[in-house]
């Protein structure tokens, strides 16, 4: 989650895609113009008072450089939520919130947008559809939430042998696949999950999941506690070392993982020996305050 000043946001857009669409012209986050794009899948992201001011086009300017045509849904947009809305669209995207918004007040005025209901997002995802959550997003794939994950989301800031224990704009330091990175983050999630199918693209230092792609029914999710959309402005809008290209990079895998054919989950099949199932994983419900 993160606050960013108004007057960066189309600046913040601009250089995202200056920097990192090799000559690809971005729109800003509209629809494909007339003649251009129209074997695009298309990303409708939400944009609106439980997203802060420059998220939703930050989150944009990633999908049209993974190739998307973008279109916007909230108050004030021409797409509103209603069961229209998400027809054809190949994913639904959450962004960030503000600063200091609590889960739960994100989620109110989510469920205050004309048009809205939780299980609007859940059909879609459930008959084949995908989610990507960023930060706010990411937790609002949790509880209180969309309730998409095979578990929960949490606060990484009060977890156990996390490196950041406040909420200021920081680098966080993470394994990705492997290799060390560093990423733009503010008060992020991890994420307490489990079960067949679940790829864990990324950890915090303290071993929680930091991004992860899931099944759920015959779509994905795919949430992130990072940010890897944060354009080159917000980090220096801090002060901090500019990682916008190794976050467009590590966006752009975690979209190929999650737009990857979904994989059913495997059914267990019991074995005549057994005599007690085991029981099925429960994930530790933590604090979600941010």
């Amino acid at each position: 989650m993160r606050g960013v000043r108004a007057v960066a946001v189309v600046a913040a857009v601009l250089v995202l895609a200056a920097a990192g669409c090799a000559g690809t012209p971005s729109q800003g986050g509209a629809a494909a113009p007339p003649g251009r794009g129209d074997d695009r899948p298309t990303a409708l992201v939400y944009r609106g008072p439980a997203a802060c001011d420059g998220c939703a086009e930050a989150a944009g300017a990633m999908l049209e450089h993974g190739g998307f045509a973008v279109r916007y849904v909230g108050p004030r947009e021409r797409v509103r939520f209603g069961p229209a809305a998400l027809a054809g669209v190949a994913l639904y995207v959450q962004p960030g919130g503000t600063n200091g918004q609590e889960v739960g007040t994100a989620w109110g005025l989510l469920g205050r947008e004309p048009g809205f209901s939780p299980e609007l997002v859940r059909a879609y995802v459930r008959g084949g559809g995908r989610y990507l959550g960023l930060c706010m997003g990411g937790y609002l794939a949790g509880d209180p939430g969309f309730d998409l994950l095979p578990g929960d989301s949490g606060q990484y800031i009060r977890s156990r042998g996390a490196s950041i224990t406040d909420e200021r704009d920081r680098l966080v330091d993470v394994v990705w696949r492997g290799r060390p990175q560093r990423m733009y983050f503010q008060d992020g999630p991890y994420f307490d999950v489990d079960g067949p199918a679940v790829d864990v693209l990324a950890r915090y230092s303290n071993d929680r999941p930091a991004a992860v792609v899931a099944p759920y029914g015959a779509g994905r999710v795919a949430v992130s506690g990072p940010h890897p959309e944060a354009p080159a402005d917000w980090y220096d809008d801090y002060g901090l070392p500019d990682e916008s290209r190794t976050g467009l990079a590590l966006g752009q895998d975690l979209l190929h993982t999650l737009m990857a054919p979904a994989t059913p989950a495997p059914t267990a099949t019991p074995t005549p020996t057994a005599t007690t199932a085991p029981a099925a994983p429960t994930a530790a419900t933590a604090p979600t305050g941010r």
